[in-house]
C-alpha cells in the first residue's frame, strides 16, 4: 500500500533536500522532525535514500579493497604484462576512492553512522555496572549522551 505525505509541501521540501536535516539550524530542525514523527511517507523516503548512502559507502570500500587485494597479488606473482595490471588496479583503487569520497561529502551517511554509533555506545554504556561506568572520564560521556 502506497502511503501519501501528510504536508505535500513540507513533503516536497524535504524531496529536494533528500530527506537531509542534519545541517538545519536546531530551531529549523524541529519542525521537519515534528513531520517525519507524524508522516510514514516521508520517513520511508529518508529511510531508503539513507540505506542506499551507506550502502554506496559500503560498496565503494568494499571495491577499494578488491582493487588494493589485486594489486597485491599481482605484486606477489608477477605475472605477463604486470605493469598494465597494476596501472588497472591502482586506476580502480582510485576510482573506488573517489567515489567513496564523493558518497561521504555529498550525502549525509557519515552523520547517520556516527548517530548510530553514539546511540550503540549509549546502550552498552548503560548496561555497564555502576563502578566501570563512573571510571569513563566524562569527557566520553559527555559525547556519547549528545
Amino acid at each position: 500500500m502506497k502511503t501519501q505525505c501528510v504536508d505535500k509541501v513540507v513533503g516536497d521540501i524535504l524531496a529536494s533536500w533528500r530527506y537531509d536535516i542534519s545541517h538545519l539550524a536546531p530551531e529549523m530542525s524541529a519542525d521537519y522532525e515534528a513531520h517525519f514523527a507524524e508522516c510514514e511517507h516521508c520517513r520511508n523516503r529518508q529511510r531508503l535514500h539513507r540505506t542506499i548512502d551507506i550502502g554506496l559507502i559500503v560498496l565503494a570500500t568494499f571495491s577499494a579493497f578488491l582493487f588494493l587485494l589485486a594489486f597485491a597479488v599481482i605484486r606477489h606473482f608477477e605475472p605477463r604484462h604486470t605493469f598494465i595490471f597494476e596501472l588497472i588496479s591502482l586506476v580502480g583503487f582510485s576510482l573506488s576512492a573517489l567515489i567513496w569520497l564523493i558518497v561521504a561529502v555529498a550525502t549525509p551517511a557519515p552523520v547517520v553512522m556516527v548517530d548510530v554509533a553514539k546511540m550503540g555506545a549509549r546502550r552498552v554504556h548503560d548496561r555497564l555496572p555502576e563502578e566501570i561506568r563512573n571510571r569513563i572520564p566524562e569527557q566520553v560521556r559527555v559525547k556519547i549522551s549528545k
